[in-house]
């Protein structure tokens, strides 16, 4: 009876793998085939004239895992709604909104392997959400951000919108961004802000943004 058992068990086991998903090869596998025509993940130094940003057809996601958050990045792949109110390299066509969509399976495939994507500008600093005067201040007046970045309160269309920020971006790697933006992109329209502000302010200005919903 337990041979038994055991010859049923492999059984399913062997009808479970040649039945899988085309996920189960692997998020990379998929990243390749579906999404590699607009993002890569190749570091850096891809991007080295103004012409190598301009002929990119979405961001870069090879820091994609010190970025964003796990269940955001997952959930919307499923379903996934405009970041930037202008297409990409764009300061006059509107973002359509056509990323396509990827199943529960693939999406939890393609976030483990994005997740995978880290960067050593990104150190565990452990900023937490909180919205300071200060901060308020550098970030509405003193610098502006919300000149090219979207809040629920309103903002510029020029850069990705920051609305709901606080589930979708790692307030350590905001912090990171701003103070080495080069390190992450290289051609850039972003300033970076590391000869304005402090290390202290720009761990405000991060745990401000890590307040958007």
């Amino acid at each position: 009876m337990k041979l038994l058992a055991v010859t049923v068990s492999l059984g399913a086991a062997l009808l479970v793998m040649m039945t899988a998903p085309s996920y189960a090869a692997g998020g990379d596998a998929i990243f390749k085939k579906s999404c590699a025509s607009c993002h890569y993940t190749d570091g850096p130094a891809k991007e080295k004239t103004i012409a190598d940003q301009l002929a990119k057809k979405g961001p870069e996601l090879f820091y994609a895992g010190s970025k964003f958050q796990k269940a955001w990045l997952a959930a919307w792949l499923q379903d996934p709604k405009p970041i930037r109110p202008m297409k990409y390299n764009s300061l006059t066509e509107k973002n359509k909104g056509d990323h396509p969509k990827s199943s529960a399976g693939d999406a939890a495939a393609i976030t483990d392997y994005l997740m995978s994507l880290t960067s050593a500008e990104v150190k565990a600093v452990g900023i937490q959400a909180k919205a300071s005067p200060q901060a308020k201040q550098i970030f509405n007046k003193k610098m502006p951000c919300s000149g090219c970045h979207a809040t629920e309160k309103g903002g510029g269309l020029s850069g990705p919108s920051l609305v709901g920020a606080s589930k979708r971006l790692n307030p350590d790697w905001v912090y990171a961004y701003l103070a080495n933006v080069k390190a992450f992109k290289p051609v850039r329209d972003m300033p970076d802000f590391s000869g304005v502000l402090s290390p202290k302010e720009m761990e405000g200005v991060a745990a401000y943004v890590a307040t958007f919903e």
